[in-house]
């Protein structure tokens, strides 16, 4: 999955969903695919034709990335897996426990990490894991709303 070429990343989770609805075993990246779309069926269709397009527009109709929104699912999976940044995995259990809704704990951990890649890219830096958590924290407390 990890390559720079746009059309080879995409084919992985085109594979994964083919495998998925083929009942054939899914790798550890192919899983966290599957479990993020199965959450989006609205993306379903574009993967249902089980080949990657130069052509398609993943953005279109819906202003969103289909490929971006996944890979953030899964960024989160692997952060909630290792606790990398430390206390990434605590503010996940408090999350899910305050609002009993796993999908929408992964969507606002989702915009906060969304939030510090976005201000280490525009100043060209590391992205600042304290600032992560310290955002993470703040949600469902009155500093952010969910």
């Amino acid at each position: 999955m990890w390559s720079t070429d746009r059309n080879t990343m995409r084919a992985v989770f085109y594979d994964a969903w083919r495998h998925f609805k083929e009942q054939t075993p899914l790798t550890g990246v192919e899983a966290l695919i599957v479990e993020a779309l199965v959450a989006h069926p609205e993306y379903q269709p574009l993967f249902d034709d089980g080949r990657p397009s130069e052509t398609i527009d993943p953005t279109a109709g819906s202003g969103t990335n289909p490929f971006l929104h996944l890979g953030l699912h899964i960024a989160i999976a692997e952060q909630i897996a290792t606790d990398r940044p430390p206390g990434v995995a605590s503010e996940w259990q408090r999350l899910q426990g305050l609002w009993q809704d796993a999908h929408r704990a992964r969507h606002a951990m989702m915009e906060c990490l969304e939030e510090t890649l976005w201000e280490a890219q525009s100043r060209g830096i590391a992205p600042d894991d304290s600032a992560y958590i310290e955002r993470l924290r703040a949600l469902g407390t009155g500093g952010r709303k969910k």
